[in-house]
């Protein structure tokens, strides 16, 4: 049974992850009090002799998710935790962390991208240019893979402000599920993803990195269609501003070439389920955090 490091298994992917992969590996999912990533000290201590055959680093700092967050905390955050990790990368076997389509740069995005549209800009937000610092450093190192990110769906994720979770509890709640502007996604659910990261455990990957997306898009008013249709409800769709904003979508044929036929999941059966897991936590939702 390998043996595996997963960081961040308190957030959206990591905790999921856990409960996904956990019958199926000897995993580790440390705290932060037991290891803190920014403390290049102690990972370097809690990484020797254990002897990981890989670790899944989730762990994540975005820019949105703490109002007190500044530019500043996104940028060294996430380049001082993944430094940290690699660093030692002598002390694993492989690292396997999450980017972002951020890292082709928002203001530049085209549909459909492949990974060897990176590069041709370098983002402008912390967030986007922290990730691409790390893609460009894993393209050096041996034993480092980005598996980049455009949208994934799932329980536990924010949904304060996630658009599928956040329309599904404005529904229940008896809100309009409201857009700032519609536009085409590539979103992934979250055991879909695991499934994928099942593969990149078993297998040596060819490449240094990946775009890990389902390979087709969908808008978001269709998805608050579907999540309206599923629940039953006639709740309004409250677009603001009219017209389409420029697509984030990804290319997925290099790791459709490397692990073969991947059934993705369908639209309405995993909405389904979002929507009977929020039913039962309903009562956790407050209506006053639904952006």
């Amino acid at each position: 049974m390998k043996k595996i490091l997963i960081t961040g298994a308190t957030g959206f992917i990591g905790k999921n992850l856990k409960e996904l992969l956990e019958d199926k590996y000897e995993l580790y999912a440390p705290g932060h009090e037991e290891l803190d990533l920014l403390d290049g000290v102690r990972v370097e201590n809690y990484l020797k002799g254990k002897n990981f055959d890989n670790i899944i680093h989730c762990a994540n700092r975005n820019d949105v998710v703490k109002a007190e967050t500044t530019d500043y905390n996104v940028l060294d955050d996430n380049l001082r935790m993944f430094f940290n990790l690699e660093r030692c990368k002598d002390y694993y076997g492989k690292m396997y962390y999450f980017g972002s389509g951020a890292e082709y740069s928002a203001e530049y995005y085209i549909p459909d991208m492949t990974e060897d549209y990176f590069g041709t800009y370098i983002p402008k937000d912390p967030y986007g240019f922290s990730k691409y610092i790390m893609s460009k450093t894993c393209q050096k190192d041996g034993n480092i893979y980005d598996l980049r990110l455009f949208g994934v769906y799932g329980k536990y994720e924010e949904w304060s402000r996630r658009f599928i979770s956040n329309a599904i509890c404005r529904g229940l709640k008896g809100m309009p599920i409201t857009i700032s502007q519609n536009v085409y996604f590539d979103y992934l659910w979250i055991e879909d993803l695991a499934d994928i990261m099942i593969w990149f455990v078993e297998n040596e990957p060819h490449y240094r990195h990946y775009n890990i997306c389902r390979g087709t898009k969908i808008d978001l008013y269709s998805l608050a269609s579907i999540v309206r249709e599923t629940l039953g409800i006639d709740c309004d769709i409250a677009v603001a501003k009219e017209g389409l904003k420029k697509e984030y979508t990804g290319c997925n044929q290099r790791i459709l070439d490397e692990i073969g036929d991947i059934r993705f999941s369908e639209w309405r059966p995993t909405i389904e389920d979002l929507c009977e897991y929020y039913k039962a936590h309903i009562d956790e939702i407050d209506a006053g955090r639904l952006i």
